[in-house]
């Protein structure tokens, strides 16, 4: 399995589940540019959001990024054909897996309210780091996850103190990830999820993102985070998958948290510690293990 997020705060399982999006990409282009490009917008969507809550409430703009995710990829996808098409155990796993989205896009809002991108971004892996351990009791897995835990707790434990709400906002957004991966991996046309997760989204979130309606300019900045964050590495991580090999694309997945941590410092300004940097570099070690062994 490739994680690959394309509707999460957050990187899904793209390679395993989903055809390429274009058959034959543009080969003038490197398949490492369209990855890179991915990952820059899945964390500058993240960023734009922590930029947009001084003007819509956190859980608001967690709405306005999953609504016009979900307004795009119905219009270009039209998933309902081949909802109507699906038993129905496989409409309860759509269901279920918007459910677990709409739930860990509030946690990863809330969380990157209170703590740095970077870090939040550092301890989602941890989940997915440990379903290896499930899958395959190796010397490696168990040498990733050792390095991983350790990471997440340099990155955590002095931070406990002042945001102990931010930190447990992280984990649960790390917790429901990981069954984002569970669920996804069972499910061909995710693009259908993103609707039931606007559905379970709406009572926790649609009131806040209602006060700024009359705001244009937050409106346009929450369509731009849903952009941002969801349909444009959906496409790029298409384009990328269709060239690059399980093992190239895997290496690249571990990198991921030292993007964040790029753009957590040119956007928000958010200068890591050398304890963050450690922590970092422990958790895309844990990673670049872990993705070795699948």
């Amino acid at each position: 399995m490739s994680i690959s997020r394309y509707g999460g705060n957050n990187f899904s399982i793209a390679q395993a589940t989903t055809a390429p999006l274009i058959e034959r990409p543009q080969h003038d282009v490197p398949p490492q540019a369209y990855f890179v490009g991915s990952a820059i917008f899945h964390y500058l969507g993240p960023s734009f959001a922590v930029l947009l809550f001084a003007r819509v409430d956190v859980l608001g703009v967690a709405w306005l990024r999953i609504a016009s995710a979900a307004l795009v990829f119905a219009g270009w996808r039209r998933p309902w054909r081949k909802l109507a098409a699906l038993d129905r155990n496989g409409r309860l796993l759509i269901v279920s897996l918007g459910a677990v989205f709409a739930g860990m896009n509030a946690c990863f809002y809330v969380s990157i309210d209170r703590l740095p991108l970077a870090t939040v971004a550092a301890i989602e892996f941890i989940g997915p780091i440990a379903l290896a351990v499930i899958g395959a009791r190796t010397s490696r897995t168990l040498a990733a996850v050792a390095a991983a835990a350790l990471g997440v707790y340099l990155l955590t434990h002095v931070r406990v103190g002042g945001e102990t709400a931010g930190v447990a906002f992280a984990f649960a957004n790390a917790a429901l990830f990981t069954a984002y991966i569970v669920l996804a991996h069972r499910v061909a046309r995710r693009s259908s999820a993103m609707m039931f997760a606007l559905v379970f989204v709406s009572p926790i979130g649609l009131a806040d993102a209602a006060q700024a309606l009359g705001d244009p300019v937050a409106i346009a900045a929450g369509i731009g985070v849903g952009l941002s964050s969801s349909v444009i590495p959906y496409v790029f991580d298409q384009l990328a998958m269709a060239r690059l090999s399980r093992a190239t694309y895997a290496l690249f997945v571990a990198l991921l948290p030292a993007t964040a941590t790029v753009v957590g410092v040119v956007v928000l300004r958010q200068l890591p510690t050398a304890v963050d940097l450690a922590g970092i570099a422990l958790v895309m070690a844990g990673v670049a293990l872990h993705r070795q062994t699948a």
